[in-house]
């Protein structure tokens, strides 16, 4: 057996179908291919089998009584915690419109029965080369803790990494799975480049436009709390409160007169709390401090 063949063999394959004839030719085969395979006899039992242990791919029969495989794979994946695991469909249906229900359900395939070994096998090679391809994708994003979010085009939560998860739980008390408020989702999905703000009280989210993959569209999101940037600016440069916030404005481009009016002090006193922030940065001038501001609340 090649080294590639071991890599495959190492897989778990959950088979959901309730002809005992299927399962037990489906069992053979693969285990004669030596993956690991677990059954299950209808949806339910297939639901309770991922939530104590997650396979790497799920064959599912479309055609059950109960809960069938569709509505079975929608509620796949509608949970984040299971919503990765590919699932194929297998069944004797073979209209279009039954290959679409498959698809827009959540399969990433299609097999009709009855099953040609040689055809499922090589589905399952490429679908389970893909779904390793995107878990390790997927945690490289995790392991940089990035705060990003994946939307489709109604404004729906494809998946996050795990700081924008807790912000979108916090905010919105949305996860994967979870439509946006609409008013949010259409300024979104309108956004080429840019960034949206939502506020609320004691700070504000920011999604930023990063990229767009297929019919995804990806942002980073920003949660600032009220103060929270003052108390870095001045935690990181040995700032007072009032120079910091000073720098704050300073960094947003607002002129002298202007902070004085936000802030409530005298312009006077402006230039005085700008000269202790030149000398306690080591900078000389106005556009060295926001530069330096911007690059702080940046990281």
């Amino acid at each position: 057996m090649t080294e590639t063949a071991k890599a495959v063999t190492l897989a778990t394959i959950l088979v959901v179908d309730d002809a005992p004839d299927s399962l037990r030719f489906l069992t053979d085969a693969l285990e004669g291919e030596g993956y690991d395979v677990r059954i299950a006899r209808d949806g339910a039992a297939a639901l309770s089998s991922l939530a104590a242990e997650l396979p790497d791919l799920v064959l599912m029969d479309a055609v059950m009584p109960g809960l069938d495989g569709f509505e079975t794979t929608r509620r796949i994946k509608a949970d984040p915690a299971l919503a990765r695991v590919p699932v194929i469909f297998m069944t004797g249906l073979s209209e279009t419109e039954n290959v679409l229900d498959g698809l827009a359900a959540g399969g990433v395939d299609y097999v009709k029965k009855p099953i040609v070994l040689a055809e499922l096998l090589a589905r399952l090679r490429v679908h389970l080369s893909n779904a390793r391809i995107a878990a390790g994708a997927q945690g490289a994003l995790d392991a940089s803790n990035r705060p990003l979010v994946a939307l489709d085009a109604s404004g729906r939560i494809l998946w996050t990494t795990p700081r924008s998860a807790t912000i979108l739980t916090a905010r919105f008390a949305a996860g994967v799975g979870d439509r946006l408020p609409p008013a949010l989702a259409g300024q979104l999905m309108r956004l080429g480049e840019g960034r949206v703000r939502q506020d609320f009280p004691g700070g504000q989210v920011e999604f930023a436009a990063v990229a767009t993959v297929g019919e995804e569209r990806h942002f980073r999101i920003t949660e600032t709390l009220e103060g929270a940037e003052e108390k870095l600016l001045a935690q990181r440069h040995g700032l007072t409160e009032r120079e910091a916030e000073v720098l704050l404005w300073i960094s947003r481009g607002k002129a002298n007169r202007e902070i004085s009016e936000i802030l409530g002090i005298s312009p006077r006193t402006v230039n005085k709390h700008l000269e202790q922030i030149f000398e306690k940065m080591g900078i000389e001038n106005r556009a060295s401090a926001a530069a330096a501001a911007v690059k702080t609340l940046s990281q």
